[in-house]
């Protein structure tokens, strides 16, 4: 029996010996020594001590943690990474700067802002309001045209670049103390027939379309406006998603209330904008609630995925709103990646990175999954940063005091797109107090439209007032006078006010236009249009303007040194 144990023992002493002698050979490093110099038997004690050690690290440091849902596990050891190419959802479709098209087409600054005012838009402007003017001046009414609309948005330009968008418009067309442009290229009674008459959509058919679209009355004319806006620029790598709110208190059923902005009470827009010129590239109303129906669920994943229709290659910077696992996912699949800041209760969150308990101030810890990455930061007590990202792969930390992921320094460098077009447009906007949210959309339209411009101009012509604080001031105040000259040139009538007429006086030279004239007499008499048709005044005069028959008590006479 002891003959028996003894073998059995020295069975044993053999296999483990050998097994050390297999871990001794696969730990070696390539560059170790020949087999045949083994180490003392003290230092491969030694040796195993440490390599167990090692794995014993290692194995704390891999960590797994399951999300509230239970169907995500994420890791804190980050995927790793393909050498070679960058992957195709980092390399950009297009090219960033102005298309092609608009490039042929910008030849000064008020081409370069009719870009977005094609001839099916003005067409809507022009005939829609001629139609509201005949329903409420029936005969009185006058027709107008592009020159016309033209006059009227270069004169809403001018008083946002003044600063009197909420000025009284009397006190505009004052002759002391009014700004002369305006008494000069229309008068003040024009200006308020426009302002009422101005329509979008056509009135008698408008009810039954609202029953499907809260947005009818100006439906038309914004789908045409915002399919312009990606065909003149390419935004670069980087896209910021966020909402804007338009101030308006009057009646409106998708009015929203957020008390984190400004205005607190507006309509709600939401937006893509170039992160880097803040160049509106797609936008969207939201009407509210549908009528009919529960209210939509992932709002915010339906959003973004419509705004970046069409891109490639761009990293989409959202707040907390939008962000989520599926959007990434969803957005992967389109090429695209993610970076944005995270809500607390989302179910794809482990919990081990929402508890701040036993961590040190400005600590990060990281999640990872094969597609996304997880960071939590630790600013400061009682306050913990949570973001998610689809770009980066890393667990990489800046050499900042703060300590600062660079997830996050990247999230702070984009995140600011839409708020800087928020603020330009406050800057200098055309928006006039009105009761209709219509023209509140229009008017929106008008700034966000001239921005664009600028932006477009300023990469065409990149040398162009090179230096100046105040270039966008300049590039708005040149647009309104480029947009009123040609009515100005077309009034056959000097204004009372003597600042007003010496300005029409100096674009008739520089212009060459011809100014008031002898208008050669009709061929045939017809009935004066500006008296009662009971009257039945006969004449053989006709207006240098709209050619209609006026009779002698509708004539106005200059003398010659009006005319000169």
């Amino acid at each position: 029996m002891a003959k028996r144990y003894t073998l059995l023992e020295t069975l044993d002493y053999v296999l483990d010996s050998s097994e050390n002698e297999e871990t001794l050979e696969d730990s070696e490093p390539e560059d170790s020594e020949p087999e045949d110099c083994n180490p003392p038997e003290e230092e491969e004690e030694d040796y195993d001590d440490q390599e167990s050690e090692d794995d014993c690290e290692e194995a704390d440091a891999d960590q797994s943690f399951v999300s509230k849902n239970g169907q995500i596990t994420w890791s804190t050891i980050p995927p790793p990474q393909r050498p070679g190419r960058s992957p195709a959802a980092r390399v950009t479709k297009l090219t960033p700067g102005p298309t092609r098209y608009a490039c042929s087409r910008v030849k000064d600054i008020k081409s370069t802002f009719l870009l977005f005012f094609p001839s099916s838009i003005q067409s809507i402007l022009v005939e829609m309001t001629n139609v509201e003017g005949r329903r409420v001046y029936g005969a009185d009414w006058r027709d107008v045209d592009w020159t016309d609309m033209e006059g009227y948005i270069g004169l809403l330009l001018l008083a946002g670049v003044y600063r009197s968008n909420n000025e009284n418009l009397a006190s505009l067309w004052e002759a002391q103390t009014g700004r002369a442009i305006f008494c000069a290229v229309m008068p003040l009674k024009r200006f308020r027939i426009l302002s009422r008459v101005i329509r979008f959509n056509d009135r008698a058919t408008r009810p039954a379309r609202r029953e499907r679209d809260k947005l009818t009355p100006i439906r038309d004319l914004w789908n045409l406006w915002v399919e312009c806006l990606p065909m003149m620029f390419n935004p670069g790598p980087d896209i910021t998603v966020d909402e804007c709110l338009v101030a308006f208190r009057g009646r409106c059923m998708f009015k929203q209330y957020m008390p984190s902005k400004p205005a607190k009470y507006g309509i709600k827009i939401w937006a893509a904008c170039d992160a880097k010129t803040s160049y509106a590239w797609s936008m969207q109303v939201y009407t509210g609630k549908p009528r009919d129906g529960p209210p939509e669920k992932n709002q915010g994943m339906r959003v973004v995925l419509d705004l970046t229709t069409g891109l490639q290659g761009h990293t989409v910077t959202c707040d907390n709103f939008f962000t989520s696992y599926a959007l990434g996912q969803k957005l992967l699949k389109r090429k695209l990646t993610m970076v944005g800041t995270v809500r607390r209760n989302k179910p794809e969150l482990p919990s081990a990175l929402l508890t701040t308990r036993d961590r040190a101030v400005l600590s990060s810890l990281f999640a990872f999954t094969e597609t996304h990455s997880l960071v939590s930061y630790y600013p400061k007590r009682n306050k913990n940063v949570l973001l998610m990202s689809t770009c980066h792969k890393d667990a990489k930390i800046s050499d900042r005091e703060d300590r600062k992921p660079e997830v996050i320094l990247d999230y702070n460098r984009c995140k600011g797109g839409v708020d800087n077009l928020d603020k330009m447009v406050a800057s200098y906007s055309c928006k006039r107090k009105t009761n209709r949210w219509p023209m509140v959309v229009f008017s929106t339209i008008l700034d966000v439209s001239a921005i664009n411009a600028f932006v477009v101009w300023g990469e065409v012509n990149p040398s162009w007032e090179r230096g100046k604080s105040t270039k966008r001031r300049i590039f708005l105040e040149q647009l309104g006078k480029a947009l009123v000259s040609p009515l100005m040139e077309r009034r056959q009538h000097l204004p009372r006010a003597p600042a007003s007429a010496t300005m029409l006086k100096r674009q008739w030279d520089s212009s060459d236009a011809p100014g008031p004239s002898t208008v050669p007499p009709l061929s045939k008499r017809a009935r004066c249009q500006v008296c009662p048709r009971a009257k039945d005044a006969k004449t053989d005069k006709q207006c240098a303007n709209c050619k209609r028959a006026i009779c002698a008590a509708h004539t106005v006479f200059l003398c010659q040194t009006c005319v000169e």
